[in-house]
């Protein structure tokens, strides 16, 4: 070969290796950019995108609201088709895993609806992009952002990864029709349970409704929350909580089907609820009685309770993964579904109910006065004892241990 034709193929893989470094680094140049740039031009390269808006889909409500409310005005403001997708934390982790392993970018989800421990499994495999928080607008405008409920997830640092979208906190329901007065402290509420052999259960873990009334237990039980910020070991987590599954082990025969089986779902708790079957079931929710009420599906007389010691209350967030195919829309959809407007939205218990997340004390007097007029229904304890009664999470990496205790003791 002459020295021309080597010049000539020296010159073409030059021209080649170019070519697909600046093909291969698109992504990577939109995250710099996206990381850096002003909002305008976030919300101009949004326009005309998808966001595939993976989240869970048990409850046809919030659903609705996805698909009805923040899907219509995402594409009047911004030209955005949203395609919500159910999907459960696992499962998109899991996809999200094998993405990853296969270097697929760009991949199939543009943002999720996360925390905790699903949170947490994400941030060890690297699995999100950002940190991107510090440039949604809403973040800044209305929310506290020192907030440990805000910085925090499940004890956990949020790092910017994540922003927070709703909270929520859990509460007993009742038919008052049927129980004239509820248990307040824990005493009184075991004795109501053994007063009403078979008419009291609730599901079984990992369902999060289950799992969280089993941390409740173990507060109770073994002293509090306080001891639980502290724990050096899974093995002295172990041993501190076997007094909580020992006791709901001897409150077997006491539950609905002495303990045997336990309900899979909290719409199969709530159905046996309403069917008379159960004296109680129960929400990480407060609002969640009151908007059944109003849809008609629970009975006009449901109210709502917490115990002496409290209750769980923790904060969910949306999260970008790694290679969104469209982290642009996915800003914009985060910025837009923590506005103001969308958050009042959600609010409204026939509508969802979802705790907003933005600080009242930033909100205009106008917007305060929207906020006062919501209607909570009837079966909505007043914020006063709910913010009175709420308890902290666990570290999230605790909840499979505690989970895997509750199945070898008791679930088998």
């Amino acid at each position: 070969m002459n020295k021309k034709k080597m010049l000539i193929l020296l010159f073409v893989l030059i021209i080649s290796t170019f070519i697909l470094s600046a093909c291969g680094g698109d992504s990577a140049q939109e995250e710099i950019n996206l990381l850096d740039s002003d909002w305008e031009s976030i919300e101009e390269l949004a326009q005309g995108q998808e966001l595939n808006f993976y989240m869970w889909g048990g409850d046809e409500r919030i659903n609705q609201w996805v698909d009805n409310y923040a899907a219509q005005r995402l594409k009047e403001l911004y030209d955005i088709e949203l395609n919500r997708v159910p999907m459960g934390p696992n499962d998109y982790l899991n996809q999200l895993l094998a993405e990853k392993q296969a270097d697929r970018d760009p991949g199939s989800i543009d943002l999720l609806w996360i925390n905790g421990e699903n949170f947490i499994t994400a941030m060890n495999n690297d699995l999100l992009f950002g940190p991107f928080v510090d440039q949604i607008p809403n973040y800044h405008k209305y929310m506290d952002t020192d907030s440990y409920e805000i910085t925090r997830d499940f004890g956990y640092p949020t790092d910017g990864y994540e922003i927070p979208w709703g909270k929520a906190q859990f509460t007993f329901i009742y038919d008052k029709a049927r129980t004239e007065n509820p248990p307040y402290t824990f005493a009184e509420f075991e004795n109501w349970i053994k007063d009403n052999p078979g008419q009291f259960t609730y599901p079984a873990p990992p369902n999060f409704t289950g799992s969280v009334f089993l941390r409740h237990i173990i507060y109770e039980v073994t002293g509090g929350h306080e001891q639980y910020q502290n724990i050096e070991s899974e093995s002295e987590l172990r041993e501190k909580i076997r007094p909580a599954m020992e006791y709901l082990r001897d409150l077997k025969p006491y539950l609905w089907r002495e303990g045997e089986t336990y309900p899979a779902t909290t719409a199969q708790l709530n159905n046996m609820f309403v069917d008379g079957e159960l004296m109680a079931t129960m929400a990480y929710s407060t609002v969640l009685a009151s908007g059944e009420i109003e849809s008609g599906n629970f009975p006009a007389t449901v109210r709502t309770f917490v115990l002496e010691n409290g209750t769980i209350a923790n904060t969910h967030f949306l999260a970008i993964p790694f290679n969104a195919p469209n982290k642009a829309a996915a800003m914009v959809g985060a910025n837009f579904l923590t506005s103001f407007e969308a958050q009042l939205e959600k609010f409204d218990p026939q509508k969802w109910g979802d705790l907003p997340v933005f600080s009242y004390e930033k909100l205009s007097e106008e917007e305060q006065q929207q906020v006062d007029n919501i209607d909570l229904g009837v079966a909505t304890l007043e914020q006063e004892v709910l913010d009175s009664h709420s308890l902290p999470e666990m570290p999230a990496e605790f909840i499979p241990i505690i989970e895997e205790e509750w199945e070898k003791i008791i679930g088998q």
